[in-house]
Protein backbone atom coordinates (compact mmCIF):
# COMPACT_ATOMS: atom_id res chain seq x y z
CA UNK A 1 0.00 0.00 0.00
CA UNK A 2 1.24 3.48 -0.89
CA UNK A 3 -0.13 6.72 0.48
CA UNK A 4 0.43 9.90 -1.49
CA UNK A 5 0.17 13.45 -0.15
CA UNK A 6 0.39 16.43 -2.50
CA UNK A 7 1.42 19.93 -1.48
CA UNK A 8 2.50 23.19 -3.07
CA UNK A 9 -0.69 24.29 -4.75
CA UNK A 10 -2.04 27.80 -4.49
CA UNK A 11 -3.02 30.97 -6.30
CA UNK A 12 -0.59 32.47 -8.80
CA UNK A 13 -0.78 35.05 -11.54
CA UNK A 14 -0.46 34.09 -15.18
CA UNK A 15 3.18 33.74 -16.12
CA UNK A 16 4.16 32.71 -12.63
CA UNK A 17 5.54 29.46 -11.27
CA UNK A 18 4.67 26.83 -8.70
CA UNK A 19 6.32 23.61 -7.59
CA UNK A 20 4.11 20.76 -6.52
CA UNK A 21 5.42 17.99 -4.30
CA UNK A 22 4.04 14.54 -3.69
CA UNK A 23 5.33 12.64 -0.67
CA UNK A 24 4.88 8.88 -0.71
CA UNK A 25 4.87 6.42 2.14
CA UNK A 26 6.36 2.96 1.86
CA UNK A 27 9.75 1.41 1.23
CA UNK A 28 9.24 0.58 -2.42
CA UNK A 29 8.75 4.09 -3.79
CA UNK A 30 11.77 3.67 -6.04
CA UNK A 31 10.08 0.85 -7.96
CA UNK A 32 6.95 2.83 -8.83
CA UNK A 33 6.23 4.85 -11.91
CA UNK A 34 4.78 8.20 -10.84
CA UNK A 35 2.42 10.53 -12.61
CA UNK A 36 0.68 13.86 -12.31
CA UNK A 37 -2.87 14.37 -13.52
CA UNK A 38 -5.25 17.29 -13.24
CA UNK A 39 -8.97 17.90 -13.27
CA UNK A 40 -10.62 21.22 -13.98
CA UNK A 41 -14.24 21.94 -12.99
CA UNK A 42 -16.64 20.22 -15.34
CA UNK A 43 -13.88 18.37 -17.16
CA UNK A 44 -12.45 14.88 -17.06
CA UNK A 45 -9.19 14.09 -15.33
CA UNK A 46 -6.32 14.52 -17.76
CA UNK A 47 -2.71 13.42 -17.94
CA UNK A 48 0.00 15.99 -17.20
CA UNK A 49 3.32 14.16 -16.79
CA UNK A 50 4.86 10.83 -15.84
CA UNK A 51 8.30 9.67 -14.73
CA UNK A 52 9.86 6.23 -14.55
CA UNK A 53 11.41 4.67 -11.48
CA UNK A 54 14.93 5.86 -12.27
CA UNK A 55 13.82 9.30 -13.38
CA UNK A 56 15.36 8.88 -16.82
CA UNK A 57 12.07 8.26 -18.63
CA UNK A 58 9.53 11.06 -18.73
CA UNK A 59 6.53 12.06 -20.82
CA UNK A 60 4.35 15.14 -20.92
CA UNK A 61 1.01 16.24 -22.24
CA UNK A 62 1.40 18.51 -25.25
CA UNK A 63 -0.34 21.31 -23.37
CA UNK A 64 2.43 21.49 -20.75
CA UNK A 65 5.48 20.43 -22.71
CA UNK A 66 8.26 22.98 -22.37
CA UNK A 67 6.63 24.62 -19.33
CA UNK A 68 6.35 21.81 -16.77
CA UNK A 69 9.09 19.49 -15.51
CA UNK A 70 8.55 16.30 -13.54
CA UNK A 71 11.32 14.95 -11.32
CA UNK A 72 11.76 12.59 -8.40
CA UNK A 73 14.01 12.04 -5.42
CA UNK A 74 13.83 8.39 -4.43
CA UNK A 75 15.86 9.02 -1.28
CA UNK A 76 13.10 11.36 -0.11
CA UNK A 77 10.19 9.33 -1.52
CA UNK A 78 9.04 12.46 -3.31
CA UNK A 79 8.03 13.40 -6.83
CA UNK A 80 7.87 17.00 -8.00
CA UNK A 81 6.14 18.98 -10.70
CA UNK A 82 7.79 22.31 -11.51
CA UNK A 83 5.29 24.49 -13.34
CA UNK A 84 6.50 27.59 -15.14
CA UNK A 85 4.79 30.10 -17.41
CA UNK A 86 1.46 29.20 -15.91
CA UNK A 87 -1.72 30.00 -17.81
CA UNK A 88 -5.31 30.38 -16.58
CA UNK A 89 -6.15 27.14 -18.39
CA UNK A 90 -3.76 25.32 -16.04
CA UNK A 91 -6.23 25.94 -13.22
CA UNK A 92 -7.26 22.57 -11.81
CA UNK A 93 -6.90 20.16 -8.95
CA UNK A 94 -3.60 18.36 -9.46
CA UNK A 95 -3.30 14.72 -8.44
CA UNK A 96 -0.25 12.58 -7.86
CA UNK A 97 -0.49 8.91 -8.79
CA UNK A 98 1.67 5.79 -8.47
CA UNK A 99 1.86 2.75 -10.73
CA UNK A 100 3.31 -0.60 -9.68
CA UNK A 101 5.34 -1.17 -12.81
CA UNK A 102 8.46 0.22 -14.43
CA UNK A 103 6.64 1.44 -17.55
CA UNK A 104 5.56 5.05 -17.76
CA UNK A 105 1.95 5.67 -18.71
CA UNK A 106 -0.37 8.55 -19.54
CA UNK A 107 -3.51 6.52 -18.80
CA UNK A 108 -5.16 7.30 -15.48
CA UNK A 109 -6.76 3.86 -15.25
CA UNK A 110 -3.33 2.22 -15.20
CA UNK A 111 -2.34 3.87 -11.91
CA UNK A 112 -2.90 2.03 -8.65
CA UNK A 113 -2.69 4.73 -5.99
CA UNK A 114 -3.85 8.33 -5.89
CA UNK A 115 -3.41 11.32 -3.63
CA UNK A 116 -6.19 13.65 -2.54
CA UNK A 117 -5.12 16.46 -4.84
CA UNK A 118 -3.94 20.05 -4.47
CA UNK A 119 -5.65 23.08 -5.97
CA UNK A 120 -3.80 25.25 -8.45
CA UNK A 121 -5.47 28.49 -9.51
CA UNK A 122 -3.94 30.77 -12.12
CA UNK A 123 -5.41 34.24 -12.40
CA UNK A 124 -5.30 36.28 -15.59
Amino acid sequence: QVQLVESGGGLVQAGGSLRLSCAASGRTFGSYTMGWFRQAPGKEREFVATIGWRGSSTAYADSVKGRFTISRDNAKNTVYLQMNSLKPEDTAVYYCAARRTFMISSVAGEYDYWGQGTQVTVSS
